[in-house]
């Protein structure tokens, strides 16, 4: 087996061996949004939906995940839903750039690569969602508590990645891996308490 298939192999047996500990948790990380502020949201945001131009950038394709009904997408969420759907982003940009390389690397360059891949989901992460959070301790009124909106955040980040399994099984099982490795990350941080990843 290749490295990825041993990958997703770790990632089933990390979720499998944690589901019942997540289950556990969910109803603590959802208590954390009581009495947030509920918007307006994209509702399908992601890197592909921001246009760089000219030291600017563009928010486009407000009209929500397009699979879901009409009054689904025009509900207000918790705007952390948003943050959770590019902080996932960051996994399928890195996943495209591996996958568009030109050149097969092996061994010690594989790894490498690999390694730099890694290093660009956790510091692009880590970067927007500092931006974010300094952004939420200065506001007049935060839209959600700055002590406890990572908790609600990972519920979110959970939602999503749960949503891309089930998306990619349907559709692209080739990129079923980004999804699960992505998801038994968070909740081995988020149930086991392993090291923040986005923190």
């Amino acid at each position: 087996a290749d490295a990825s298939d041993e990958d997703v192999g770790r990632a089933l047996f990390t979720l499998k061996a944690l589901r019942q500990r997540l289950n556990d948790a969910l109803p603590g990380l959802a208590a954390t949004g009581s009495g947030t502020l509920k918007t307006r949201i994209h509702g399908d945001f992601h890197l592909g939906q921001v246009l760089a131009t000219q030291g600017d950038a563009y928010i486009i394709d407000f009209e929500g995940e397009p699979a879901k009904p009409l009054a689904a997408r025009r509900a207000k969420a918790s705007p952390l839903r948003d943050v959770a759907g590019l902080i996932r982003s960051f996994d399928y940009a890195a996943a495209t750039i591996a996958r568009s390389a030109t050149i097969v690397a092996t061994g010690k360059a594989e790894e490498r690569r690999q390694a730099l891949m890694h290093r660009f989901v956790i510091e692009a992460s880590a970067s927007f969602l500092e931006a974010y959070r300094a952004v939420l301790q200065d506001a007049p009124r935060p839209w959600v508590s700055p002590e406890t909106w990572h908790a609600l955040l990972d519920l979110f980040l959970i939602e999503k990645s749960a949503y891309e399994i089930c998306y990619e099984a349907a559709n692209r099982p080739g990129w079923l891996p980004i999804p699960l490795r992505g998801m038994a990350d968070l909740v081995a941080r988020s149930v086991e308490g392993q090291p923040d990843a986005h923190a």
